[in-house]
C-alpha cells in the first residue's frame, strides 16, 4: 500500500485523506470503492441500453462522488459531465462518450485493486472487433453515429448516406457484411430503390436487411414489406432495439 503508487496513477491522495483523516480509514474504505462502482457500472450499461436517462443520471451521480472522495479526479469530471448530459435526456452524447466513462471506472478500480494486492480486472473485452461488418445507410448523422457507439467495440461500421453510397459499400466489401440497417426516406437512392437493387441482385440470402425509418406513411412501409426483410424498427429506436435485431441475426 504505496501512496507513492496513487500518485503517479492520478489519484489525488492528499484531498482524499482531508475527507478521511487518515490513511488506514481510506485503505479499509477504498475495497467498498472498487466494489460498489462496478456495481454501479453494471447499472449504467443496463439504464444506457434502454435510453433510461433518468435512472442512469442517478449511477453517474454515485460515481461522480465516490470518484471524487477517493480522489480520482479524472473519473469525476467525467460522470459529472455523464450526470449533465443524462440529466438533459441527451442520450447521443451519453451512447458516444460511454466507452471512456466505462474504461476510466474499470481503470480507476483496477488502480484500487493493484494499491490493495487485489486482482484486477481484464479489459480483453474492449478489443472485440472481428471482420463482420454492419452496414448503417441513413442521411441522419445522428443515427449513423448512435448505432456506430453501440457496436464499435465489436463489429466494424460502415456508414452510407444514401443508397448509391450503399451499393458501392456492398460491392466492395462482398462476403464481409453481416447485416445492413436501412432508412427509407433518403436523398437520390431512396430505401425502396435499394431493396429493388437487392432483389434484382439476389442478395437478401447474403446481407439480412432491417429497415429503420421514421417514415409515418403506411403505403411505403407497406410497400417495404413486399421485400424479405427482416425487421422494421420506427425511430425512435432505443440501443435494446437494435441489439435484440443485430443479437437476433447472430443466432440464426
Amino acid at each position: 500500500m504505496d501512496t507513492d503508487f496513487l500518485r503517479k496513477n492520478g489519484v489525488d491522495i492528499d484531498s482524499a485523506l482531508n475527507l478521511f483523516g487518515d490513511i488506514e480509514t481510506y485503505n479499509d474504505t477504498l475495497k467498498d470503492f472498487s466494489k460498489d462502482a462496478m456495481e454501479s457500472l453494471n447499472k449504467l450499461r443496463k439504464y444506457k441500453e434502454i435510453s433510461d436517462m433518468k435512472n442512469y443520471s442517478i449511477y453517474a451521480h454515485s460515481i461522480k462522488s465516490d470518484a471524487k472522495y477517493f480522489g480520482f479526479t479524472r473519473l469525476a469530471d467525467i460522470a459529472l459531465k455523464n450526470e449533465e448530459e443524462s440529466k438533459n435526456n441527451n442520450m447521443f452524447y451519453v451512447s458516444e462518450n460511454f466507452n471512456e466513462f466505462e474504461k476510466e471506472i474499470i481503470r480507476c478500480v483496477n488502480i484500487a485493486n493493484k494499491y490493495l494486492g487485489e486482482d484486477t480486472i481484464e479489459e480483453n473485452r474492449f478489443n472485440l472487433k472481428s471482420d463482420s461488418i454492419i452496414l448503417v445507410v441513413d442521411d441522419s448523422l445522428v443515427i449513423k453515429k448512435f448505432v456506430d457507439n453501440i457496436f464499435n467495440n465489436k463489429y466494424n461500421c460502415l456508414t452510407a448516406g444514401d443508397g448509391k453510397e450503399a451499393i458501392d459499400i456492398i460491392n466492395n466489401n462482398e462476403g464481409h457484411i453481416k447485416m445492413m440497417l436501412l432508412d427509407l426516406n433518403m436523398p437520390n437512392f431512396n430505401g425502396l430503390e435499394v431493396l429493388e437493387y437487392f432483389k434484382e441482385n439476389n442478395l437478401f440470402d447474403k446481407i439480412p436487411v432491417t429497415v429503420i425509418t421514421g417514415v409515418g406513411d403506411q403505403n411505403v412501409l407497406e410497400k417495404a414489406r413486399e421485400y424479405p426483410i427482416k425487421h422494421i424498427l420506427l425511430k425512435p429506436f432505443n440501443e435494446k432495439s437494435i441489439k435484440e435485431v443485430v443479437e437476433g441475426n447472430d443466432e440464426e
